[in-house]
């Protein structure tokens, strides 16, 4: 026990959970513990909205491995970070947001900046620790951090304004960090046997084994198998896309070759993953879930399992610890898809090959209203010379220019959708995207925090361009602060994803669809940030290589506009709309 003031408790536990690096916006409410930030080893990296700082802290956790902590002013400063937040809790991101709140003697009266800060969170933080008096705010601050990690998700620190100041006797608690093992013997017992007598079995690598550090594990346990692996939505850098067994994504805008392997699953391993539903749902005209398949799901979180779908055997564990555990329990066994493994690896081979060559010859949408839209922007002429790209076509073009060891981010938006096709990677912790919250201005901000993780490493955010409004001004804080990365903004001038909703189900009747832009990349000049804009198909991966050598050589941001006709993909959420019924007489036209 040591006499110090509560906010040299407060920074000193933050030292001793390894913080070095802070956003946020500066604030009355913390001052006097922001004041010695610096003498402690912490940056804290002033963003130009409180959002912005929530999901840079999503993406500095994401790629570190580490806790990634946002502050703020009390008040609107900590309202702005809830959407932030959210998008936090469904990436299981071990977030720590720290909430400074109206001082002990003012609350209830009105005061300026005043509002119940724990209720707006609760929903999307896994722990809320609120600092009752000055003396536990090591207690507290510490437990925050240590819940991030063994809940593995966001938590909430909570401090009157008035408990920063004074002195105490305090002493700063240790970290403490769980060691999870694999799951019970039991129930690794009887997934062992299920997939030791399984025909096909397949394999979904999920952001649990992306957490866990367990690709290597996921890879030695298909091997043993011979069993395709996909991966689960939204996380395509949970399996290494050269291995001879990846088949690509599962859910929207998924890979049709790893669908048509799940279809003929008879036990499916679902490893690290909630099963969520948006990435099980039909996909290309295929209801490809197996439906009389055995499922066994492994999930550090135990209330998963089968929360999503009914499974046969459910393993509260580590994703890297359980397979390897059941690696070496199927070492020795005779296994009875081992008499069919060379058919299966050809299989998995013809059925990649023939997506691949889908995806080659699938250069532009192909129904009526993506047919009428490149009619129109043949007489459209963005600048001269140019001319509106389609957008499949400038997402194979970036796959081909991206770098070695890229880390991608990707908003919420149709092209971004359409995207989860095209990228892949060879190592983890390298895609991030906003899972089930799906909101929008998402990617600039997140890809900015793992770039403050990861240095070294080139970073690119794929964006449309009504999230680009929503995020845009983060380019001020990218120059700032020397946070040099790449953002590839797909400029369609309309909501696109919702706006395809109005075309399958509305009858064409566009309402607040359209965005009438200026030019992103004049914007972006603007704010002291390289601009190109792009109109021709060959200069996309030009474009691409030379904003990343400007990235890792200059230390320069730059704003790739790409200009694409309005062709849509898929609908977005085709499992939630219905064709419209009318009733009333006036509306009888709106069908």
């Amino acid at each position: 026990m040591k006499k110090m003031t509560p906010s040299e408790a407060f920074v000193e536990t933050l030292v001793a959970n390894g913080v070095t690096d802070m956003f946020g916006i500066m604030g009355s409410a913390f001052m006097d513990a922001m004041d010695i930030f610096a003498p402690a080893g912490i940056r804290l990296i002033p963003v130009v909205h409180e959002q912005g700082s929530a999901h840079m802290a999503d993406g500095y956790a994401r790629v570190s491995g580490r806790h990634g902590v946002l502050i703020g002013q009390n008040g609107p400063g900590v309202s702005n970070s809830v959407t932030g937040v959210a998008a936090a809790f469904w990436a299981h991101s071990p977030v720590v947001i720290i909430t400074p709140e109206t001082g002990t003697t003012g609350i209830g009266l009105g005061g300026f900046q005043e509002c119940n800060q724990l209720p707006m969170f609760q929903e999307f933080v896994k722990y809320q620790g609120h600092v009752t008096h000055p003396s536990r705010m090591a207690e507290y601050t510490g437990r925050c951090f240590d819940r991030a990690m063994s809940e593995i998700g966001p938590t909430q620190l909570n401090i009157p304004r008035d408990y920063f100041y004074g002195e105490i006797e305090a002493e700063i608690p240790r970290p403490a960090r769980l060691d999870r093992g694999p799951g019970g013997a039991k129930s690794l017992n009887e997934a062992a046997e299920l997939l030791a007598n399984a025909k096909f079995p397949v394999i979904i690598s999920g952001g649990g084994v992306v957490m866990a550090d367990g690709v290597e594990e996921c890879k030695a346990l298909a091997e043993r198998l011979g069993a395709p692996v996909v991966n689960s939505y939204q996380h395509n850098d949970s399996f290494p896309a050269s291995h001879p067994l990846w088949a690509g994504p599962l859910g929207y805008q998924g890979s049709k070759a790893g669908m048509k392997l799940m279809a003929k699953a008879d036990v499916v391993l679902a490893l690290g993953t909630r099963l969520g539903p948006f990435g099980t749902l039909p996909q290309h005209g295929m209801d490809y879930w197996p439906k009389d398949a055995k499922i066994i799901q492994i999930d550090a979180d135990n209330k998963m399992l089968g929360l999503v779908k009914k499974i046969a055997v459910g393993i509260c564990g580590d994703a890297k610890d359980a397979a390897l555990a059941l690696t070496e329990r199927l070492a020795e066994r005779e296994l009875v898809c081992d008499a069919s493994r060379s058919e299966r690896a050809d299989l998995i081979a013809n059925e990649k090959a023939a997506w691949e060559k889908e995806l080659d010859e699938w250069t532009h949408e192909t129904d009526a209203f993506s047919l009428d839209a490149i009619e129109e922007a043949k007489d459209e002429t963005p600048f001269s010379g140019g001319s509106y790209l389609h957008p499949r076509q400038v997402l194979r073009e970036l796959e081909k220019a991206m770098p070695e060891d890229v880390m991608v981010s990707t908003d919420i938006g149709n092209i971004n959708a359409v995207a989860h096709s095209y990228l892949r990677f060879e190592k983890p912790r390298s895609f991030f995207a906003p899972m089930s919250f799906g909101n929008c201005g998402y990617a600039f901000p997140t890809i900015m925090g793992a770039k403050v993780a990861a240095p070294e490493r080139p970073a690119i955010a794929y964006t449309g361009d009504g999230a680009w409004g929503m995020s845009l001004m983060e380019t001020m804080t990218a120059v700032r602060h020397d946070i040099p990365v790449t953002v590839v903004v797909f400029h369609n001038r309309q909501w696109g994803a919702e706006k395809k909703n109005q075309v399958e189900f509305y009858n064409r009747r566009f309402v607040a669809g359209e965005l009438d832009n200026q030019s992103f990349a004049e914007i972006a000049r603007a704010m002291g940030a390289e601009g190109i804009t792009v109109d021709r198909l060959e200069d996309v991966g030009t474009a691409l290589k030379k904003a990343v050598s400007m990235q890792m050589n200059e230390g320069k941001t730059t704003i790739i506009e790409v200009m694409c006709t309005r062709e849509l993909g898929d609908p977005f959420r085709r499992d939630a709309l219905k064709k419209p019924v009318r009733l009333l007489e006036k509306y009888q036209d709106y069908v």
